[in-house]
């Protein structure tokens, strides 16, 4: 079992990874290591100390040969689900599932709004993971509302699944998937149904439609913290913490963008180390 499970690669991310392993903690680090996100498209930072002058894409190089010099490797699974197990956490990604004493929330911040019916239809019909829930739909019909071109391989996946495959791009790269997905280009309007999501409400070019669905896909590259961990404290958009970033769940920290403003790399960073001491002291105590 791992000490500490880190969800994110930002600046908050790859610091508190950086100080656990320095207090000789084992640490999962998830996230994406090609891509630093906010950091990497930053433009000249003058405000960090030591890097005075430097592009984000110069410190996440920078970061990530300080990750390799301490052999602290990067997990590309994207974890959808926290559960706590009394003691311990249980992460899950598809198929696959992660066990953590403690956890570390350092996966900034996402403001788009939920659609009309995500929350509601969420376990009914609504999912964040393809491969986590694709076998539930299989020969029915779903939509994917896809914000990261990414995740185009969860459409494929389904593509194999389903008997159809509503695929709605919301990014603005070329689409590359399975000539079995029905691409639409359309804006998600809301999600409907009773007990269980029946329909999909869309606005396209030649006006608004409704699409009979059984499930609705949602990717993006951010959960939102509410449906990532059930019972967490919210102080809006964020993730409330107190100065040690200790959340309301004991062994649940948070770090970054995601714990509020301001939004810039130097305070994410301190914050990841501060999250990560205070990991350590709690793990200090759990083992007492």
């Amino acid at each position: 079992m791992t000490d500490i499970a880190i969800i994110g690669a930002g600046a908050a991310g790859i610091s508190a990874a950086i100080t656990a392993k320095i207090r000789n903690k084992s640490v999962l680090l998830f996230g994406n290591a090609n891509s630093g996100g906010k950091l990497s498209g930053g433009h000249i930072i003058n405000n960090y100390p030591g890097f005075y002058g430097k592009t984000g894409e110069e410190i996440q190089k920078a970061f990530l040969e300080h990750l390799k010099s301490l052999e602290i490797g990067v997990e590309t699974d994207k974890i959808t689900n926290i559960y706590d197990m009394g003691g311990y956490f249980s992460l899950l990604s598809g198929q696959k599932s992660f066990e953590a004493k403690s956890v570390i929330i350092a996966t900034g911040i996402s403001f788009g709004k939920a659609m009309v019916g995500e929350v509601e239809f969420l376990g009914r019909g609504v999912s964040y993971c393809a491969t986590c829930d694709g076998m539930l739909y299989k020969g029915k019909k779903v939509a994917v509302l896809n914000y990261e071109k990414s995740e185009e391989k969860e459409a494929d996946f389904l593509a194999d699944l389903a008997e159809k495959v509503y695929y709605l791009p919301l990014y603005k790269e070329d689409v590359e998937i399975s000539p079995k997905c029905e691409i639409l280009k359309a804006k998600p309007v809301s999600i409907g149904g009773a007990m269980k999501v029946n329909s999909l409400t869309v606005n396209a070019d030649d006006g608004e439609k409704t699409l009979e669905v059984d499930g609705v896909f949602i990717l993006r590259k951010n959960i939102p913290p509410s449906q990532l961990i059930s019972g967490i404290t919210l102080d809006g958009n964020h993730i409330a913490v107190d100065l040690q970033m200790r959340t309301n769940i004991p062994g649940i920290f948070a770090a970054g963008d995601i714990a509020g403003t301001p939004y810039q790399y130097v305070k994410a960073a301190g914050q990841g180390n501060v999250a990560a001491l205070s990991a350590v002291d709690y793990l200090a105590k759990l083992a007492k």
